[in-house]
C-alpha cells in the first residue's frame, strides 16, 4: 500500500495517528521515478506523433504544391489563348506571359530580400546583449527597417 492512499498510521494501542513527514516525503520519493517515467513515455509517444502527422502534412503539401502548379499553368494557358483569340500573335501573347513572369519574379525576390534580416532575431539579440541598452531613437530607426510581418 502507498503512503499516499492510507495517510494515517495505527500505534500499538490502536489508536490512529497521522503519517509523519518523513513517511510522506520517502512515499513521494518513491513513486517520483514512476511519475517521471510516465511523462517521459507520454512526450515520447506525441513526438512519435507528432512527427509522423508532420511527414503526412509535407506530403499533403508536395501533392498541393503540384496541384497549384497545374492550375497555374492552366490559368497562363486560358490567358494565353484569350490574348491570341483577341487579336495578339502568339508571339506577342508568349511575350505578356513572359513580362508578368519577370515582374512577379522580381517582386518575389525583392520581398525575401527584405525579410532576411528578420532571420538574424534582432530584437531578441538586442534583449540579450551585455552592453548599454540602446537608445530609443536608434532603436526606433533600426526596426524601421525590418518589416514586421509578410504581406
Amino acid at each position: 500500500m502507498n503512503q499516499f492512499q492510507d495517510d494515517t498510521s495505527s500505534s500499538p494501542d490502536g489508536d490512529r495517528r497521522p503519517a509523519s513527514l518523513s513517511a510522506l516525503l520517502g512515499g513521494l520519493l518513491s513513486d517520483l521515478p514512476g511519475l517521471v517515467s510516465d511523462r517521459v513515455e507520454l512526450l515520447s509517444l506525441e513526438l512519435q506523433r507528432a512527427g509522423l502527422a508532420l511527414l503526412h502534412m509535407a506530403c499533403l503539401g508536395m501533392a498541393l504544391t503540384v496541384l497549384g502548379m497545374t492550375g497555374w499553368l492552366i490559368v497562363w494557358a486560358l490567358l494565353l489563348v484569350g490574348l491570341v483569340a483577341a487579336g495578339l500573335t502568339w508571339a506577342m501573347a508568349l511575350g505578356v506571359a513572359l513580362v508578368a513572369h519577370v515582374l512577379l519574379g522580381w517582386w518575389a525576390v525583392n520581398r525575401i530580400r527584405r525579410l532576411i534580416p528578420t532571420l538574424g532575431l534582432p530584437a531578441t539579440r538586442r534583449q540579450l546583449m551585455f552592453r548599454a541598452p540602446m537608445p530609443i531613437d536608434e532603436a526606433l530607426d533600426e526596426e524601421a527597417h525590418v518589416p514586421r510581418t509578410a504581406h
